[in-house]
């Protein structure tokens, strides 16, 4: 089967990108099959590095170990410092999507370049602090922005709906370029109250953890309420 990739998803379509981080690791195999069985194509895989961000999660061999158990988007977020040195072995365990962080070490066109290079598609993040302005000059580079909406590094946190004005932002701007299929993804604290609001800013992307693989024990019945809730602007 095929893979999905965020290029053959249309920019106007809202999909729920479940976030591995909030999975129980003693069950990931039926986890990440009880949400694929539920019709969720993205899956939200965040690696930290305990320096660009105060915590330590998952890393090549995990991504490596499921990818034969799934045949969904592994969309590979890198909150590391030096996110160049591990493009490619995240790419050979099994990532169709790389995104990094705009405030890494590395330089963010190199970083760009490489993670094409190895035929994946690429995206930037900003943290809380950061302004949207700073990727102006590379939104015809990348195939989507991720805006954190809480401070990286720990699930579970409070939404912070002031990051909307960003979104608002860089929808415009994407907007006013006429650029086809450049996804705007947020994540942190996105749940059944938060994530209206989100799209109504103009997000299409939503990564959701706690509230997906935590929510009653019943990750098919979340994903599609949530998914729901993002395709219907009435909703906050």
């Amino acid at each position: 089967m095929t893979r999905p990739s965020f290029t053959s998803i249309s920019n106007a379509e809202k999909l729920i990108a479940p976030s591995l981080l909030a999975a129980d690791f003693a069950c990931l195999k039926s986890d990440i099959q009880a949400s694929e069985a539920a019709g969720v194509k993205i899956l939200h895989i965040d690696v930290m590095d305990g320096h660009f961000v105060p915590n330590l999660s998952i890393g090549v061999p995990i991504v490596a170990g499921i990818r034969g158990i799934s045949d969904q988007l592994f969309d590979v977020h890198l909150m590391i410092t030096n996110p160049i040195k591990y493009i490619a072995p995240f790419v050979k365990a099994g990532a169709d999507h790389i995104t990094f962080h705009i405030e890494s070490a590395d330089d963010t066109m190199e970083t760009i370049k490489e993670i094409r290079k190895s035929n994946v598609t690429v995206g930037i993040s900003l943290k809380p602090k950061t302004s949207p302005e700073l990727l102006i000059p590379y939104l015809d580079l990348i195939d989507m922005v991720l805006v954190m909406t809480v401070e990286p590094g720990f699930g579970g946190q409070s939404f912070m709906n002031d990051m909307m004005s960003k979104v608002e932002f860089l929808r415009k701007r994407v907007l006013d370029s006429k650029k086809k299929n450049m996804h705007i993804q947020v994540d942190g604290g996105i749940d059944m109250k938060t994530i209206g609001t989100a799209s109504r800013a103009g997000a299409n992307i939503f990564v959701a953890g706690t509230s997906v693989f935590k929510f009653k024990d019943k990750i098919q019945s979340s994903a599609l309420s949530l998914l729901k809730e993002a395709c219907n602007p009435n909703l906050g």
